[in-house]
């Protein structure tokens, strides 16, 4: 275990230099909670299809686990049961538009993880930073498990559990548990668990604060005990299904899905559940007794359990449904936990927007208007009128409002429009709208049906157990 214990202690002291600054050691955070025994245990494995360039790079690392796709650069890391995911990397010849730049890019876009730890973690979408347009880089970071960094470029960071960097270039930062951060550039910041702050510079500006000891029930990380809280015990009772397709070589199909829909190999299906036309279920999903209507998807991490989602539902990665019943267009956001219960079924209206971090814990039965905006922690009727504003509301809004913990100022249709727009996006990349007799352009949900899978080992003794061969794979 020499290696790989050298590795981890380098990663420990790189990311606590970066910290200095904000006096913030992360090794009580992760030494007692990390065990590189495990880092033997498990196969890594990579993905190859056609319509994605490949080229990986695997240099003095630890990627237990963990799931590759696209270009990726990972040296002198420890990677735990995370997933990689470059398939909407930008390509040589694209153009990249930021504000009123125009970047041509000369070569494929590369994730390139050096010197870090990431557990449980998820790495997907393309770098937003216009300095570093064909490098979405990792350095000097650490973040636990199931926080996401999605299109945001990290140095000398921290990510608490559940923690989520969206589109954000973030420098020596610390992101407390269960905060969401989309604000173009940060610095030196240290992050109160639960904020969830949207920040467009001159146009908009979102920011809620979860009240502290009420989130620690769901989420919260001690040095003492490590992460902790409902979200925590909810994924534990289910991780024996995940277990099973892991340790397996082959498993028989247990649902029909349709040829212009897919579903991923390391996905969790469990009866009786339908997935419809032009549905995408990603890696590490796990769904029971759902139904996917048209054009919904199902992301890296999510649950989906005794629900129903009509169609053209964005789950986001990390985010749980249960007892609810979803119409048309309804968007969950980043490791948002709805939770409704049988007795007291969640309803949520066509168009709506749950905001990413937002948790429906139903104490009642709660059904949700059409076209409504929903934010942080609701439990009754009573704290979804203060969590919540219609969407047409919202626009009206030119100077700034408050409700309870939430602020918001700048223009509410600009901010409106972004989360629609965006919504589109993921729509169209993830295959939503095709049609084969239209000639459509294929989505994730198409092309993934064609992707191979390869599995790698670490060795599994002496100095350099847990450590992988460095391997270079090209076409």
């Amino acid at each position: 275990m020499y290696e790989i214990e050298k590795i981890f202690n380098r990663i420990i002291q790189r990311v606590n230099i970066n910290l200095r600054d904000l006096t913030f050691d992360v090794s009580p955070f992760v030494k007692d909670h990390i065990n590189l025994e495990k880092m033997s245990e498990f196969y890594a494995f990579y993905g190859i299809t056609a319509d994605i360039p490949l080229n990986l790079k695997f240099i003095h690392s630890g990627l237990a686990g963990s799931y590759f796709l696209g270009n990726c650069r990972i040296s002198d890391s420890l990677l735990y049961k995370s997933d990689i995911r470059g398939d909407e990397l930008k390509r040589k010849g694209d153009t990249f538009q930021y504000k009123h730049f125009s970047i041509d890019l000369a070569k494929d876009e590369l994730i390139d993880i050096e010197t870090s730890a990431l557990i449980k973690t998820l790495v997907h979408n393309y770098s937003h930073d216009p300095e570093t347009p064909e490098r979405f880089f990792i350095k000097d970071t650490l973040a636990l498990d199931y926080s996401n960094i999605h299109g945001a470029p990290s140095d000398g960071c921290f990510l608490g559990s559940f923690a989520t960097i969206d589109l954000t270039t973030m420098r020596d930062c610390v992101i407390g548990p269960y905060s969401y951060i989309q604000a173009g550039e940060i610095n030196h910041l240290n992050v109160e668990p639960g904020t969830i702050w949207v920040n467009s510079p001159g146009q908009f500006n979102f920011l809620y604060q979860y009240p502290t000891k009420r989130l620690k029930q769901y989420i919260h990380c001690s040095p003492e005990k490590g992460p902790t809280g409902l979200l925590i015990d909810f994924i534990e009772a289910r991780k024996d299904a995940f277990n099973t397709i892991f340790d397996a070589a082959n498993l028989e199909d247990t649902i029909k899905v349709p040829e212009n829909a897919s579903l991923d190999r390391y996905a969790v299906v469990l009866p009786s559940t339908t997935i419809s036309e032009n549905v995408l279920v990603a890696q590490r999903a796990y769904l029971e007794n759902s139904y996917l209507g048209r054009g919904a998807n199902a992301q890296e991490h999510c649950f989906i359990i005794n629900s129903r989602l009509e169609g053209g539902n964005v789950t986001a990665h990390g985010a749980k449904i249960i007892e609810a019943d979803l119409d048309e267009g309804v968007f969950v956001g980043f490791n948002s936990f709805l939770f409704g219960k049988p007795e007291h079924r969640l309803i949520i209206g066509k168009g709506c927007v749950i905001m990413p971090h937002t948790i429906i814990d139903s104490e009642e039965t709660l059904s949700i208007p059409q076209d409504t905006l929903v934010w942080g922690l609701v439990t009754n009727q009573q704290e979804l009128q203060e969590n919540s504003i219609s969407l047409e509301n919202l626009k009206k809004i030119e100077t700034h409002t408050n409700q309870g913990n939430m602020f918001f100022e700048g223009s509410g249709s600009t901010f409106v429009q972004a989360f629609k727009d965006r919504i589109q996006h993921i729509l169209e990349v993830n295959g939503a709208f095709f049609h084969e007799h239209n000639n459509n352009v294929k989505g994730h949900a198409q092309n993934n049906r064609k992707l191979s899978l390869n599995n790698i080992q670490p060795f599994l003794f002496g100095n350099m157990q847990g450590v992988y061969p460095d391997i270079t794979i090209l076409p």
